[in-house]
């Protein structure tokens, strides 16, 4: 395993559409494993392989309820609107108000390709649309009704 680096938000590669995986191996598997110890390592609750430099559907999330692995994810269902607080691994400092499904669910691979959905609520929900998102080349920034101000910030200590 290995840490990798988060790429920041001026570059391009982060705008671009990530590709279907369509083979299951030791370098997913190794991908994976690299992706959970850098986005723990940065203390983010999720991370997309996108973000390492690599245009693979790929994402993992951690909320603290332990670690899930997604691949080529697909949101087939929203139920509720939130706006909410949200930051991004790869625009490091700063925070934006999201809205956000309170509800989805999501169509996944695991690591060895089988299909399963998982269900999400509140952070979990926003977690799932935050990293598909970034596999689609969006960021939360462009979906922010607006960017916290350095004096807001300050105040979230």
């Amino acid at each position: 395993m290995a840490i990798r680096n988060i790429l920041k938000e001026s570059d391009e590669t982060l705008r671009k559409q990530s590709r279907e995986v369509t083979v299951f191996d030791q370098r997913l598997w190794d991908l994976l494993d690299d992706m959970a110890q850098t986005m723990y390592k940065a203390n983010g609750v999720g991370l997309a392989a996108v973000q390492v430099g690599v245009l693979k559907r790929v994402v993992v999330i951690d909320i603290g309820e332990g670690l899930i692995e997604l691949i080529n994810p697909v949101v087939v269902k929203t139920k509720g609107e939130v706006v909410d607080l949200e930051g991004c691994l790869s625009s490091p400092g700063e925070y934006g108000m999201v809205p956000r499904p309170k509800k989805v669910e999501v169509k996944a691979q695991d690591r060895n390709g089988k299909f399963f959905t998982i269900k999400g609520e509140d952070l979990l929900a926003r977690a799932l649309c935050h990293e598909t998102d970034h596999l689609s080349g969006r960021l939360f920034k462009d979906l922010a009704q607006r960017m916290l101000t350095p004096k807001e910030l300050e105040e979230l200590g």
